[in-house]
């Protein structure tokens, strides 16, 4: 989540404002203080969660790791065939953040804290809680939130609304006084929904955890080591109790659902314990040893030992021995695409372009299609071969068209290879995904009229749909 309240209350925005109208379906239109109708289509919870992903992007520290984003999209794959949320396409954003977190937003975005990975031990203690959030959106809480909000028909939702804003916003103290302000009926009525919601998700996600291969007695386990963590902090909760707060009777009632289902052992790949390393290492960029030293605490596989080694290696210019130690691993973990992928970007952050391209290519032999290295290699052919670099970027923002990183690739693709008018568009829709905007209409501004220089109409007339799409977007937002 944000800084303090700021993730719970961006969540409560969702969970307390009224939509507006149904807008055009790609408009990512914002959440009005309107009153809407007597429920909410899925239509509308994926416009508002793409909406609220935009403007969480532009209050946040993203953590650009695309081979931890895509271990993540794997443990949600895993889990989704059983977790009811239907054809929802699910988006992963990650959180540069320590704090123990992560949520679920209706529309299918999940976001994960690195420090998430920090706290969960485990494969099986991290898919509980994935889990868990994917239970909300399968029994659609917000939609039901939402109408249980419209029976009681209380006059406080602007001022509360207003409230969660400003917190969101960074004004803690103002935010927080505003929502103090507000009914203390509304509230408790609230919490009495939210403790049965939380609940919901538990039981769903204990079904979908067991379908799925994963140890279900893992999320009480999680469950009692948030609650130790919360008196070890003096009564004060992590981030993710904030909005999911845990009882004894919760626990109790978790763990007798868990020992009705089916508990599995370790499959023994250390496929976790190596993500984990790479959250903990970003977590502690200062101080190697102590990514080592909470790393060992958990008996990880010795794989994952040597993965952290190697990468602290890299971290203190040992790049030979980086790359010695990696290439060692990849030919005993042959099927783990993540390692020789840490050696390719290794390989590249030491200016050695050549030998990255060869791994990236080589990998993309073995693994075709996996995200992280073609992304990478398209990096690199940006120093190389920009048009070639060019051409992969736009079919990976086919493949990809919410994750601001490529089209910020997209976009100095384009200038390098005289793609004039493709670089202000790709420019504009980095800036729409991060939730700025004007600057995107402005650059889109700019887009359109170098199309029209080159008397490239078609061009012209794509980015007019767009800019209309950008307009709709800014109106939405001016309502909140």
């Amino acid at each position: 989540m944000l800084l303090r309240m700021t993730i719970p209350a961006l969540i409560s925005v969702l969970t307390l404002a009224s939509l507006a109208p149904p807008i055009h379906a790609d408009d990512y239109g914002l959440p009005s203080l309107g009153s809407g109708g007597s429920s909410v289509s899925i239509d509308e919870e994926h416009r508002l969660g793409r909406a609220w992903l935009r403007q969480f992007r532009a209050q946040t520290q993203a953590w650009q790791d695309p081979i931890t984003q895509r271990y993540v999209e794997s443990v949600l794959s895993r889990l989704l065939p059983y977790s009811d949320i239907g054809n929802t396409q699910v988006i992963v954003t990650l959180v540069d953040s320590r704090l123990l977190n992560a949520f679920a937003v209706p529309g299918g975005i999940v976001g994960v804290n690195a420090g998430l990975f920090s706290f969960a031990p485990s494969e099986d203690a991290f898919a509980s809680v994935l889990a868990h959030e994917l239970g909300h959106l399968s029994q659609r809480h917000f939609a039901r939130r939402m109408e249980r909000i419209e029976e009681t028909q209380l006059p406080t939702m602007a001022a509360m609304l207003a409230g969660m804003v400003i917190a969101a916003g960074g004004g803690g103290n103002a935010g927080l006084a505003a929502m103090a302000g507000s009914q203390a009926a509304f509230i408790q009525d609230q919490l009495a929904y939210s403790r049965r919601f939380e609940q919901e998700a538990d039981r769903v996600g204990l079904e979908a955890m067991a379908d799925a291969g994963f140890d279900p007695q893992a999320m009480p386990a999680m469950f009692r080591a948030m609650q130790r963590l919360t008196s070890l902090q003096g009564g004060n909760p992590p981030e993710f109790l904030l909005t999911h707060p845990v009882t004894e009777s919760r626990i109790s009632d978790t763990q007798s659902r868990a020992d009705q289902l089916r508990s599995t052992t370790s499959s023994g790949d250390p496929s976790y314990a190596m993500i984990r390393a790479r959250a903990l290492l970003k977590l502690n960029p200062n101080d190697p040893t102590q990514p080592m030293t909470l790393l060992r605490q958990d008996d990880p596989p010795k794989t994952a030992i040597r993965y952290l080694e190697a990468l602290i290696a890299a971290e203190q210019n040992r790049t030979d021995t980086a790359l010695d130690s990696l290439d060692r691993l990849a030919r005993e973990l042959p099927d783990l695409s993540l390692i020789p992928a840490s050696a390719a970007e290794i390989a590249l952050d030491a200016g050695r372009r050549s030998a990255a391209l060869e791994r990236t290519q080589r990998i993309l032999r073995l693994a075709p299609g996996y995200f992280p290295v073609e992304l990478l290699r398209a990096d690199i052919l940006l120093q190389t071969d920009p048009t070639q670099a060019f051409d992969v970027l736009r079919e990976l923002s086919q493949q990809a068209p919410e994750d601001p990183q490529v089209f910020t690739l997209l976009a100095e693709a384009a200038g390098r290879s005289g793609h004039e008018t493709w670089g202000h568009l790709a420019r504009a829709e980095q800036l729409q995904l991060t939730g700025r905007i004007d600057r995107a209409i402005r650059q889109l501004e700019v887009a359109e009229e170098v199309a029209k220089r080159d008397n490239d109409f078609g061009m012209a007339s794509r980015i007019q749909q767009r800019r209309k799409v950008y307009l709709t977007y800014r109106e939405a937002a001016q309502q909140l």
